[in-house]
């Protein structure tokens, strides 16, 4: 066997060359892509100001016990500094395994799956079914679309206050409901009533987006697939589970994704139709603000470690969703 030697660098030709460092790979995308680091830097800064730094000094109130007793405030000419000290993870322990544990984290927990749960099931089901709708060819197509969007055009808290009005005891549903002597919920009262009307407030606020979402997708499908699976005798269910699902299929993992994201942290909801009349009804998001900002004294180092337990649930939630989509394509590729 032969091996051929550059006589000016004394190495086999063939060999590959040592790797750079990461200082060198950094030198090298600087050189390379110096204009898009230039553009991006004013984002990035913006970000880190707006994004980075109250999270992270958010993590750091969570390993202390910060509250509105011992942080740092000024009472007229007084300024007084901050007295509270670190106790690593007491915070977290007491929330998960506390004493009072399941009243004021896990109940909120589940009823906060169930919240989410309910309320995506729902965006996805009745906006799929109205994206259906709206994609065959009816007259006035477009004035219902106009219509169909409008909740989701009008601002969250005048739609809010709009169904808290309605939802009153003499608002227009019990009116109705009693005019046609049927019974009377408690919608802003009772706790089983105030799920129920959350879950409805939301439905209706989510729903326009889920529609046009999937409206979009459903005109990406090529009509020629439906004409190829009717030619082959599909009966319209069979079309709508063998080409439309499918079709849907990376809208709807998107939209279902974020729609999870939305809803498990969705504070306008419930603090504009209960505010803090309604203890059963909160989502981990509200109760965070109840114990931060709605109680005395105010509770900010639990209130930062509720927002660092929520951050946490979602990436992993996240992280897991992403491996299933990946896996399930990969098995559909098979």
């Amino acid at each position: 066997m032969t091996v051929a030697i550059d006589r000016a660098t004394g190495k086999r030709r063939g060999d590959r060359a040592p790797r750079p460092g990461p200082g060198q790979r950094l030198k090298h995308s600087y050189q390379k892509h110096w204009y898009a680091y230039a553009m991006i830097a004013p984002v990035a800064l913006v970000l880190g100001v707006i994004v980075l730094y109250p999270l992270v000094y958010g993590f750091y109130l969570t390993l202390t016990d910060a509250d509105s007793l011992n942080s740092a405030r000024t009472i007229g000419v007084n300024e007084i500094e901050a007295t509270y000290k670190f106790i690593g993870i007491d915070n977290y322990a007491d929330i998960l395994w506390g004493e009072t544990a399941y009243d004021r984290f896990w109940s909120h927990f589940i009823w906060t799956i169930v919240w989410t749960a309910a309320c995506v099931a729902l965006h996805y089901g009745i906006g799929l079914g109205l994206a259906l709708l709206l994609n065959q060819k009816l007259r006035g197509r477009t004035f219902y679309r106009l219509v169909l969007i409008l909740p989701w055009a009008v601002p969250t808290f005048v739609t809010v206050f709009g169904w808290r009005f309605m939802l009153a005891d003499a608002g227009i549903i019990n009116s109705g409901l009693d005019f046609l002597g049927l019974p009377t919920p408690a919608w802003l009262e009772d706790s089983f009533w105030q799920r129920f009307a959350a879950i409805m407030v939301n439905t209706w606020c989510g729903v326009p987006f889920m529609m046009v979402s999937l409206l979009g997708g459903l005109q990406s499908i090529d009509s020629t697939l439906y004409e190829a699976a009717e030619m082959d005798g599909a009966s319209a269910w069979q079309r709508f589970r063998h080409v439309t699902l499918p079709g849907l299929r990376s809208v709807s993992s998107t939209v279902v994704l974020l729609g999870i994201i939305w809803t498990f942290n969705q504070f306008a909801i419930i603090f504009l139709l209960f505010g803090n009349t309604a203890p059963d009804a909160q989502i981990l998001v509200t109760w965070a603000y109840q114990l931060g900002f709605g109680q005395q004294p105010r509770e900010f180092a639990e209130s930062a470690a509720y927002g660092m337990l929520l951050l946490a649930i979602l990436i992993v939630f996240t992280s897991f969703y992403r491996r299933w989509l990946n896996r399930n394509d990969q098995q559909l590729a098979i």
